[in-house]
């Protein structure tokens, strides 16, 4: 049962958006000593390693696994983890962490028409409206660089961004219909599926990793504890308090971050079509989740 949202509720969604705002700076930086693939294994292996010892500490037993929860967990695993993280620490080595951080700002707008032909959650006519708004602002977002496939690696690099979110899409829906399971334990096994399929990835495409300079390998560390372990904490605290629909708050505040610290921290240059794609992405996440919003107001 979830309740009125208290300051805590308050500070834990500002700390959140902050959090993973600041989350494709520091993989920009990560990426700066080591391949994308030790980066992306190295964020879920230590967010695993932290959960599971969280597990531990607080008591949590794992589930009964039937061959139902099995196939969810590694399909989850896969679409939540293992392939978003791969993907864009890969891309980010073409894009600025800001086109990173506005393509996850879309992954609310993917959900919604897989949710509809995959679940009994139907899509509105103002839902329609929101996600085809959002669907022209990932479109303006990728601007002419669709067309120069072929002619350089930034193109791959920013269809690999908006691929990652829609992975995570499809990782979402999924997981509404997987079975009930504790959301804490939830989050250290799918990390965990992650860093098994992702380690030989790693070892066969790039080999062990070794000691890099200290600015990457602090930023690797980072990613493990803080936006992966630390935040999916405080996620699980924020929903078992003052539910999902509240927590779809944070969507609003990451690409902004990341726009932020990509201008401050990377000196990243700002097209002005990331600004239009942000307000269109922006607008449609209002337009379709209009309902859930007001409702927000209203308590």
């Amino acid at each position: 049962m979830t309740h009125q949202p208290t300051l805590a509720n308050w500070l834990s969604i500002a700390a959140l958006g902050l959090i993973w705002g600041a989350t494709f700076m520091v993989v920009a930086i990560a990426l700066e000593g080591y391949g994308p693939l030790t980066v992306a294994c190295a964020r879920t292996t230590l967010g695993a390693v932290t959960l599971l010892v969280f597990m531990r500490l607080l008591n949590r037993s794992l589930p009964i696994f039937t061959p139902v929860m099995i196939r969810y967990l590694i399909a989850i695993g896969l679409f939540n983890t293992a392939v978003p993280f791969a993907l864009l620490c890969w891309g980010q080595q073409y894009v600025p962490s800001a086109f990173a951080g506005i393509s996850m700002a879309a992954l609310p707008l993917f959900v919604l028409p897989l949710a509809h032909f995959l679940t009994d959650e139907r899509m509105s006519l103002r839902s329609t409206l929101g996600v085809i708004m959002g669907f022209i602002g990932a479109a303006v977002l990728i601007g002419p660089g669709v067309l120069r496939i072929g002619t350089g690696w930034e193109p791959l690099g920013q269809i690999a961004c908006v691929a990652a979110s829609m992975s995570y899409a499809v990782s979402s829906v999924m997981t509404r219909r997987c079975p009930p399971i504790d959301p804490l334990t939830m989050a250290a096994l799918l990390l965990t599926v992650g860093s098994v399929a992702l380690i030989p990835a790693m070892l066969i495409f790039e080999g062990v990793p070794t000691m890099g300079d200290a600015r990457p390998t602090i930023a690797i560390i980072v990613l493990g504890f803080i936006p992966t372990a630390l935040a999916a904490l405080i996620r699980v605290a924020t929903i078992r308090s003052a539910g999902a629909i509240f927590m779809t708050l944070v969507n609003y505040q990451v690409p902004l971050w990341s726009m932020i610290f990509g201008a401050l921290v990377l000196n990243e240059v700002l097209p002005l079509r990331f600004f239009v794609a942000l307000g269109l992405i922006m607008l449609g996440l209002v337009v379709s989740q209009g309902n859930n919003l007001k409702r927000l107001l209203l308590r």
